[in-house]
């Protein structure tokens, strides 16, 4: 007779920096600061900075409790360390214009609103400061090159930024499934009631095709719980947009991922295409979330050829463990092999290129473009018939708004 198993204590992996933060008001203090805001200097805020905000309110930042005064800037920027020496390798910013940054004093509170006319937040300055903007697109970037898209947002971004801590008065509007957008906090505790005590993150931006479902299978075979977090705040125009991928990743975990093991959670923060240095933010991020493990794959957060294939894991080798927190999981470029009948990556595929079925992520947006469905060895195929649908529908409204007559010129009145 087997004896009954003793059941394991779930306990939660720690925090960066050991505090998991929290500048979500309560409705009281939320109540106090809107009656205050109309008599409050205001800055609207861009959509990074947005998402930033969202990032740093239900501490998916921690430690940050705001944006990054000068020294965490400087300190992050040239050493990849907050000023008290805690890891952390992309700076948090909040930039304004000269001319709209001589009307904050330090110790001002501002009010940070949103495009769409929403007070997210109160900004408590305590320093105002430029910075050579170069030196950070060669440090963190490793680029100066305005086409690299992390580049270009750093260049326009204003010049004096704002730093300090934030009092958030809610969160950005998520009208896509805001059902899904879990916080730090709320995916912690659905963990322990799954009882996971280890649990590995994919960072995705694109659709899961089979060589993602590959390493996230691989993965979780060694560890309790797989969270599925694609990024869906600010991408590239050429990514795949987020409503699309949204339900290529509702029909694949449907279909093809056991349902007690898997969570998908969106992540509403910006890419940066900051390659090495922002597989590292990634990873820490998803340690705040509660995750033990994070899958870092082939050109992680890259883009174009600003990065070799696998800088984005060679970094971790420059980091002490115990300094990051989490387990980096590295995987090499995975494909379908003919010869093997299987998925496989070049450490086990016995075939040559010749027997890899690999696409371009242009090709495979040519093909659904066109209402190609490519191969059953790339793509499951209810995950590329929601794409070409996607697609579908995007063209027929791109077309619709080309034969919409142009506006008329509004006539005087008398």
């Amino acid at each position: 007779m087997t004896q009954p198993t003793q059941p394991r204590k779930v306990v939660n992996i720690s925090p960066h920096g050991g505090t998991l933060v929290n500048r979500l008001a309560d409705e009281t203090t939320r109540q106090e600061w809107l009656r205050k805001v109309p008599r409050l200097p205001r800055v609207n805020v861009l959509l990074r900075e947005r998402c930033d905000l969202e990032m740093l309110a239900i501490g998916a930042y921690s430690p940050l409790t705001g944006f990054m005064t000068r020294a965490d800037y400087d300190s992050v920027v040239r050493h990849m360390r907050l000023a008290n020496g805690l890891l952390w390798s992309i700076p948090i910013t909040l930039g304004v214009s000269p001319e709209q940054a001589a009307g904050f004093k330090e110790g001002d509170d501002i009010a940070l609103f949103d495009e769409l006319g929403d007070c997210l937040a109160i900004l408590h300055l305590q320093e105002k400061y430029t910075r050579d903007k170069k030196l950070e697109a060669r440090e963190v970037y490793r680029t100066e090159d305005p086409a690299h898209p992390g580049v270009d947002y750093v260049y326009k971004q204003g010049d004096v930024l704002l730093g300090g801590p934030i009092t958030a008065l809610q969160r950005p509007r998520h009208e896509l499934y805001p059902e899904l957008h879990y916080t730090p906090a709320q995916l912690r505790q659905m963990f322990v009631e799954r009882g996971w005590r280890r649990i590995v993150a994919f960072q995705t931006r694109n659709p899961i095709h089979r060589a993602h479902e590959y390493l996230t299978k691989c993965a979780l075979e060694i560890v309790d719980g797989l969270l599925i977090h694609p990024l869906v705040g600010e991408t590239k125009g050429d990514d795949v947009p987020a409503p699309i991928r949204v339900k290529s990743y509702q029909v694949m975990l449907e279909k093809y991922y056991p349902k007690d093991r898997v969570i998908l959670s969106l992540w509403g923060a910006s890419m940066r295409y900051g390659g090495p240095r922002e597989a590292v933010h990634h990873a820490l991020v998803r340690k705040n979330y509660g995750c033990t493990h994070f899958i870092v794959g082939r050109d992680h957060a890259g883009v174009g050829k600003y990065y070799g294939t696998y800088d984005a894991q060679y970094i971790f080798d420059e980091i002490d463990p115990a300094a990051l927190g989490i387990t980096p999981l590295f995987f090499e470029h995975t494909f379908y092999c003919r010869k093997s009948g299987g998925m496989a990556s070049y450490k086990t595929s016995p075939g040559t290129a010749e027997d890899h079925v690999t696409l371009s992520g242009t090709k495979v947006r040519e093909m659904l473009t066109r209402g190609e469905i490519p191969p059953p060895e790339f793509t499951r195929p209810e995950v590329a018939q929601v794409l070409i649908e996607g697609y579908r529908a995007m063209a027929a409204q791109n077309d619709k708004a080309e034969a919409r007559p142009p506006a008329k010129e509004p006539t005087a009145r008398v």
